[in-house]
C-alpha cells in the first residue's frame, strides 16, 4: 500500500468483499475518511494504528437502507425533525447502516414542509443520512396499505415547488403512484436531482413505462402496495421485472414477501437491480412491541407489525437481518446480498462513484461482520461508530 501523509489507519479482515468479488485476507487502509489503499496484512507498517478484526469476520461496504420509517423509539411522522432523524440514524447504526433515508409517510401538508424544512440539515449535520424518503402523499387509494386516505391527495399548488427543494437535500427519494400525478411531475422531479419510485399505485405496466420515459427510476417495496403481475396485465409488478431502467426494492423479511416471490425477483432482477430495504417501524432496535402511527396503534406479534385490522404497517426487520434473509430465503450467494444492501442503493442514488465500494477513492463508510453475518463493527467516512476502543477512535 502506497504510504500518505496525515492521520490514517488499517482494517485488517479476514475477508473483504469490496463491493464485487470477496477475497482475503487483507488490509484496508483509510485516510481523512477515504479508502487509501487495499492490501496484504503484511503490507501494513507496525507503527500503523489498526483495528485487527476477529478471524473469519469480513469487512464490507456499509450498508444503505432507502426506506428507514423510524428505529430505537422514535418514529419519523411524529416529528420530522434533525433530532428525530438523528436518533434513528443512530438506532440503525448497529446494525450496519452506513447511510440512510428517513423516510416520511403520507401525512397532512404542514408535516411535509416541516420534513422538507429540516432535510437539509439533516443531511448536513448527521453522518449517514444521504437525503429524506417522501412516500406519499401522491399515492393511489386503492393501494393505500397503511397510509391514511383522508391525507392522500394528487398534487396541488405549491407541492411541486416543495418537492423540488429536496433536490438540494442530498440524494432525496419520492414514492408515488404514475397514475396519481399530472403529466410532466415525475420529470420535474427528475430534472431537480430527485429519485422517483412507484409505490402505492394500480398503475398498468403501460403507466409505469411511461414513467420510466420522464425519468421514475425505482419501484419501493415490489410486490406490496401495487397492482399484481398477471397475463394480460403486467401491472406495476411485471413492469419492474421487465424493464431494466428501473431498480427494484423489496423487504426481505419474509412475511410482506414469500420466499419463492422473492426468489422470483432475483430470478427476474437480478442482483444489479434489487435492493434490499427495511422498511423499519421506531420498534427496530427499541424494547417497545407497540407504537402508534398515524392516530392508530400497531402491535408487534411473531415478528409482524400490523394494526388491529390486521394491515402490515411497515416492519420489524434491520438491514444486517435482511443480508442473511436474503442468503436463506431468496437463495442469493452472499456476494449478492452484500451488494443488493450497498452497492446497488448507491448506485440507485447516483452516489456508486463514492459509495457502496471498498476501493481507492471512495469513502470509508464500512461496515463489519463476523461468520454469522452478525454486525460486529461500523465505519462512517473513517469514523468508527461500533467498535468501542477502536485505534481509529
Amino acid at each position: 500500500m502506497e504510504p500518505s501523509r496525515g492521520p490514517r489507519f488499517a482494517i485488517l479482515a479476514s475477508r473483504i468483499f469490496d463491493g464485487f468479488v470477496l477475497g482475503g485476507p487483507g488490509a484496508v487502509l483509510v485516510e481523512d475518511g477515504k479508502i487509501k489503499g487495499i492490501g496484504l496484512p503484511a503490507d501494513v507498517p507496525s507503527d500503523l494504528p489498526r483495528a485487527e478484526l476477529p478471524e473469519g469476520a469480513t469487512l464490507a461496504p456499509g450498508f444503505i437502507d432507502l426506506q428507514v420509517n423510524g428505529g430505537g423509539g422514535v418514529l419519523l411522522n411524529d416529528a420530522p425533525t434533525v433530532d428525530s432523524m438523528r436518533a434513528i440514524a443512530a438506532a440503525h447504526r448497529r446494525f450496519g447502516v452506513t447511510g440512510l433515508l428517513p423516510t416520511f409517510i403520507t401525512d397532512a401538508p404542514a408535516g411535509l414542509r416541516a420534513l422538507v424544512a429540516a432535510a437539509p440539515a439533516a443531511v448536513a449535520e448527521i453522518p449517514g443520512v444521504l437525503g429524506v424518503h417522501c412516500e406519499g402523499p401522491f399515492i393511489n387509494t386503492a393501494r393505500k396499505g397503511v397510509h391514511r386516505e383522508d391525507f392522500i391527495r394528487t398534487p396541488g399548488e405549491g407541492d411541486i415547488e416543495a418537492l423540488l427543494s429536496l433536490g438540494r437535500a442530498g440524494r432525496s427519494m419520492v414514492t408515488l403512484a404514475p397514475e396519481s400525478v399530472p403529466a410532466g411531475f415525475v420529470a420535474s422531479l427528475a430534472r431537480a436531482g430527485i429519485r422517483v419510485s412507484a409505490g402505492h399505485s394500480d398503475a398498468s405496466a403501460a403507466q409505469v413505462l411511461a414513467a420510466a420515459d420522464e425519468g421514475l427510476t425505482g419501484v419501493t417495496h415490489l410486490f406490496n402496495a401495487m397492482s399484481q403481475m398477471q397475463g394480460r396485465a403486467p401491472g406495476v409488478v411485471g413492469a419492474a421485472m421487465a424493464d431494466k431502467r428501473l431498480f427494484v426494492g423489496v423487504i426481505a423479511d419474509g412475511l410482506h414477501v414469500d420466499p419463492v416471490a422473492l426468489r422470483t425477483a432475483y430470478a427476474a432482477c437480478g442482483a444489479e437491480r434489487l435492493m434490499l430495504v427495511s422498511d423499519a417501524m421506531s420498534s427496530v432496535g427499541a424494547e417497545a412491541d407497540r407504537f402508534v402511527l398515524m392516530g392508530r396503534e400497531v402491535r408487534l406479534q411473531d415478528g409482524r407489525l400490523t394494526t388491529a385490522e390486521g394491515t402490515l404497517a411497515g416492519a420489524h426487520l434491520a438491514m444486517d437481518q435482511a443480508v442473511r434473509n436474503a442468503v436463506s430465503l431468496m437463495a442469493v450467494p452472499i456476494e449478492h446480498a452484500l451488494a443488493m444492501a450497498a452497492r446497488i442503493p448507491a448506485t440507485f442514488l447516483g452516489l456508486g462513484h463514492e459509495l457502496g465500494r471498498i476501493a481507492p477513492g471512495y469513502t470509508a463508510s464500512l461496515v463489519a461482520l463476523d461468520q454469522n453475518l452478525d454486525v460486529i463493527g461500523t465505519w462512517i467516512a473513517g469514523q468508527p461508530d461500533f467498535r468501542p476502543g477502536d485505534p481509529s477512535a
